[in-house]
């Protein structure tokens, strides 16, 4: 009994004990989850409006799935040295690179194009994720063939790349205004089914200059080139579909492109025959598709992710960027700008300051150890291809612009309207 009586005293003893101590805890915890909830409403509100960003970079299981983009960058005759320099300034071991020089172009051109890409520059050649096109597409200036050049570069890249989720089309006139591992990072926290390209179906004056007037692109048909042909005869609007146009600017993804490509519904092809004889089909046959397909409609991003500048009130071309612009290109947060004139000093401020170019080498990344026997291609030593390193300023800009097009209040509001 008196064993009995010792066990039950310790028993009760250690239960009070225990009681004490989680009531204690249960105070502590709820202490500090007043403390934790105190900062003000502004500062939560504005975490909320951002993305989850500040993760430590330096532990990739914390971070999504980098995605590879698909560039498509044309050019004319003369401009070799600027595709030469866009390509160089766009590059990263990650992406898939696909360049081409229309019919205008020699085969010097082209020739002098390849040579760079699979002798001159090691990176590229170690990689082999640039193509040159050994024939270019004859292109008529805001004819037709505009858009079968641009089909024709996705297909290939189609079928040569099989896992590259966006597909950019730049011309020689275009330029980035932030490095690759800013694009690649920030576009990683996205969805892989938004297509970004400015669209409206308000026409306005489109109406009667673009959508009702006959054209015929020589170029479907010739081997040399001319302007397109008016015929006197108007049309009247489709009632099959209902047009859409925008800026001839787009990204878009792979998924997309296959319906255009491949598509298993007849809306592509109808469309595209519609477009042959439009004005300046590159302006509205992606924007019609897509706005026509239940399936895509509602990916839509209403933003081209270019900087333009425009005259008041606008003229046929966009003004010539210059560094007087250079302020207001960066404050937009967008990847790219139109249009830059060859070797114009703006480009060079761009690539040192935003970029972190050298002259006439690669823009800098993780992926690039910079350091070399030989100064002229630093970047032949290279770390891991499937890293980035963000800079702060660059993917905060591009942050903000992304945060302000997904935005409820813009995003679904502004989709095919």
């Amino acid at each position: 009994m008196k064993r009995t009586h010792i066990s039950y005293s310790l028993d009760r003893t250690c239960l009070i004990l225990l009681i004490t101590l989680a009531l204690l805890s249960l105070i502590l915890l709820l202490t500090v989850g007043q403390n934790k909830s105190s900062p003000s409403t502004d500062t939560s509100s504005n975490q909320q409006k951002h993305f989850i960003l500040d993760q430590n970079l330096n532990d990739p299981s914390q971070l999504p799935r980098l995605p590879r983009f698909a560039y498509f960058i044309s050019g004319t005759k003369g401009d070799v040295s600027s595709v030469k320099r866009l390509l160089q300034a766009v590059y990263h071991p990650r992406n898939y690179y696909l360049l081409h020089l229309d019919f205008e172009a020699s085969d010097g051109e082209r020739l002098e194009l390849a040579k760079y890409v699979k002798v001159e520059s090691g990176v590229m050649r170690k990689f082999g994720n640039v193509m040159v096109l050994g024939k270019g597409d004859l292109v008529t200036y805001k004819g037709p063939t505009m858009i079968a050049s641009i089909l024709h570069g996705v297909a290939i890249l189609l079928k040569q790349f099989e896992d590259w989720d966006w597909f950019v089309n730049l011309s020689a006139e275009d330029y980035p205004l932030m490095p690759q591992d800013d694009i690649l990072h920030i576009f990683s926290y996205l969805p892989r089914d938004l297509n970004f390209l400015e669209h409206t179906s308000g026409i306005g004056w489109k109406e009667h200059e673009r959508a009702k007037p006959i054209i015929i692109d020589p170029g479907l048909y010739h081997t040399k080139k001319s302007g397109v042909f008016w015929a006197k005869e108007k049309r009247s609007l489709p009632a099959a579909f209902k047009l859409f146009m925008g800026s001839e600017l787009v990204v878009l993804t792979r998924s997309f492109l296959e319906f255009c490509v491949w598509g298993w519904d007849n809306l592509p092809r109808t469309v595209l025959m519609y477009y042959t004889n439009f004005l300046s089909s590159t302006e509205g046959y992606f924007h019609t598709v897509i706005c026509n397909q239940k399936d895509y409609q509602n990916t839509t991003v209403n933003h081209d992710l270019h900087y333009l500048k425009w005259d008041n009130p606008p003229k046929q071309y966009p003004l010539n960027l210059t560094v007087e612009h250079f302020e207001d290109m960066v404050a937009s947060g967008a990847p790219f700008a139109r249009k830059f004139a060859k070797d114009d000093q703006v480009l060079n401020k761009i690539d040192r300051e935003l970029l972190g170019i050298p002259d006439g080498q690669l823009t800098r990344g993780r992926w690039c150890a910079g350091k070399s026997l030989s100064d002229k291609d630093p970047c032949v030593v290279y770390g891991s291809p499937f890293a980035v390193k963000p800079g702060t300023v660059n993917s905060k800009r591009l942050e903000k612009l992304m945060v302000k097009l997904l935005d409820s209040e813009n995003f679904r509001s502004k989709q095919c309207k």
